[in-house]
């Protein structure tokens, strides 16, 4: 059976993951990395502009994103603004779809899938929304999705909320929906729950859902496969 490689990569910058994702899918695409990839890990907080973001969706100054603590970047995803930040499992999947199939919308509802399910492992019902990406809960969204592709390989991913401080989510509009409620797995069941928790059940999740064999491997064993290395 074809690989799953995870790399779990605790609580890293989102600028330092952004150009990691980026040498990976470009050593998916030339074939030095053979496997299809999910980057796991934690960013503290920071705000980031899909392709299809407004200005007008971003409701915080610069001064009041700084005086939080919160980062600012645009990146080529699709998808409006979103928010990153701690208590929040991020994922990006680096998926060869010539291996797979090739049409991006099914990539998108084969990632809800794997976040419906992952949800399912903790006793909430995840939904989806007609017209929208991304996963709701009882009307109140728990995970964003946006991603890019080229030559059928994609990065960027998706978000879930386990233990987020949802006011952050105030600062903007997320995903460009008005009025969306934001949620998270803590807030859902009642208890406290770890990002380790959550990241068992979303990587046995995703090796189902594309039919995989997940192998966890440290990031010095890709940065072998790639053009760029990273601060440990």
């Amino acid at each position: 059976m074809r690989e799953l490689w995870v790399v779990d990569l605790g609580r890293r910058e989102y600028g330092e993951m952004l150009e990691l994702q980026r040498a990976v899918a470009r050593a998916r695409i030339s074939g030095d990395v053979d496997q299809d990839v999910l980057l796991l890990v934690e960013h503290p907080a920071v705000v980031t502009l899909g392709r299809a973001s407004k200005d007008a969706h971003v409701l915080a100054t610069p001064e009041q994103l700084a005086k939080r603590g919160v980062q600012l970047f645009e990146v080529e995803r699709g998808g409006d603004v979103t928010f990153h930040g701690p208590g929040q499992l991020v994922g990006y999947p680096i998926i060869d779809l010539k291996r797979h199939t090739q049409d991006l919308h099914w990539y998108l509802r084969r990632v809800e899938e794997l976040l419906i399910r992952a949800l399912a492992s903790f006793g909430i019902v995840g939904e989806r929304v007609e017209k929208y990406t991304g996963v709701w809960t009882n009307g109140r969204k728990i995970a964003s999705i946006g991603v890019h592709a080229r030559d059928w390989v994609t990065w960027h991913g998706f978000a879930l909320n386990v233990s987020t401080e949802l006011s952050y989510f105030d600062l903007i509009v997320p995903c460009g929906i008005p009025e969306v409620a934001m949620t998270s797995i803590q807030r859902e069941i009642g208890r406290d729950v770890t990002l380790r928790e959550v990241a068992d059940v979303v990587v046995h999740a995703t090796a189902e859902v594309f039919g995989l064999e997940a192998r966890s491997i440290a990031l010095a064993e890709l940065e072998t496969r790639i053009s760029i290395s990273t601060p440990s």
